[in-house]
């Protein structure tokens, strides 16, 4: 049987899944978008600040990173710094501000219905100079060309893993596509149905993943209704596991032998767990800010000197428990390059000061400390 895509069958879009199958995630994911909602109300304003700036660059960087540009954190975490208002004089790359405006503005002007002008607002700042990262053309702020829009993979024979639906059936498709948008009540499941229906469509030159994950980023901000609450990343989750996302959207959309066609519950569980792994990991991350911002204002009047702070900071930023084997006299030379004498003389004295403590049971050589994060 010949080959046939998702968008091509009598049914289309009326997509289908097992909800059964999905409710224990659904569950789950509430769950913890409540605790981190909890964490968030509790915590400081500097703690914030600082997490939503990772959180926000994680996106943007990873959103990039997937489509194979690859961003400077650095760059990228002034502009949102800028963008925000913590840092309103930050020198910034128009490039880089660009691609942060795309996601600050779905994330916090999120009452707005979406349309094709917004859309094309995002694909314009995408690529303000007219070209993506490999220096071709790019036709911005309009539907892709009268042309066949084929995914493939390079090679001697190129392997077609998806093809779009044909120029003149975008419009038709486009207006069914925000119809249903701006009428289906927010949730997470509407979340994944719009990422991937943005996807089927493809009716950019180029940047579809993007602005398909943006819209995403989009319907999660209504459903959350705080752009605080962006404190995690999916992009993120999804590099991470950069070869799964793409097989599950080539098994969705493409043809398969399966009794209903426009089944998308193997999208949905991906989506589902993804997204569930990048809630969990900002709650971890949540934990590290909050135990390095507690251990900082108990230990602000110690005069502690370039080397001590070098190592604690690393400790903390990976989160105590997660340091391995704890800190030793080798890896405190390793980490602060100095020498074994010098190391000695620190280690002693954030000992005497109460910023670490003795790992019970280490003596000698096998001297191990942890991190004194208890109050």
């Amino acid at each position: 049987m010949s080959k046939r895509w998702i968008w091509e069958f009598d049914n289309y879009p009326n997509f289908t899944y097992d909800k059964e199958e999905l409710n224990s995630l659904i569950q789950d994911i509430v769950f913890l978008q409540g605790s981190l909602s909890s964490i968030v109300s509790f915590a400081s304003k500097e703690t914030l600040e600082e997490k939503l700036k990772d959180s926000y660059a994680d996106e943007v960087i990873n959103s990039s990173a997937i489509e194979g540009e690859f961003l400077n954190r650095n760059s990228v975490r002034k502009s949102i710094a800028k963008k925000l208002g913590f840092d309103r004089f930050a020198n910034t790359d128009y490039v880089t501000d660009g691609l942060v405006n795309i996601l600050i503005d779905a994330c916090t002007n999120y009452e707005k219905d979406l349309d094709i002008e917004r859309i094309f607002t995002w694909h314009a700042a995408i690529f303000p100079t007219g070209r993506n990262n490999k220096g071709e053309i790019v036709n911005i702020a309009e539907t892709r060309g009268n042309y066949e829009m084929i995914i493939g993979g390079g090679g001697v024979k190129e392997i077609i893993y998806y093809q779009a639906p044909p120029y003149d059936e975008l419009t038709d498709q486009l207006i069914e596509f925000f119809d249903w948008f701006n009428k289906t009540k927010d949730s997470i499941i509407k979340a994944a149905i719009a990422q991937l229906w943005f996807l089927i469509i493809h009716p950019l030159d180029d940047g579809n993943g993007r602005i398909a994950r943006t819209i995403c980023e989009y319907v999660l901000a209504r459903v959350e209704k705080s752009y605080y609450s962006k404190i995690y990343s999916i992009s993120k989750a999804i590099y991470e596991n950069k070869k799964g996302y793409y097989e599950v959207l080539e098994q969705t959309t493409g043809f398969r032998i399966k009794e209903n066609p426009l089944d998308i519950t193997t999208w949905l569980k991906f989506f589902l767990q993804t997204l569930q792994k990048s809630l969990q990991e900002s709650q971890l991350g949540l934990q590290y800010i909050k135990e390095k911002t507690n251990f900082w204002d108990k230990h602000r009047n110690k005069e502690l000197n370039a080397r001590q702070r070098k190592v604690l900071n690393k400790i903390l930023d990976l989160g105590s428990k997660n340091f391995e084997g704890g800190l030793t006299k080798k890896k405190y030379v390793a980490i602060a390059k100095t020498s074994t004498t010098t190391a000695t003389t620190d280690l002693k004295q954030l000992l005497d000061w109460g910023c670490i403590k003795q790992t019970p049971g280490t003596t000698g050589r096998g001297t191990s400390y942890f991190v004194d994060i208890e109050f």
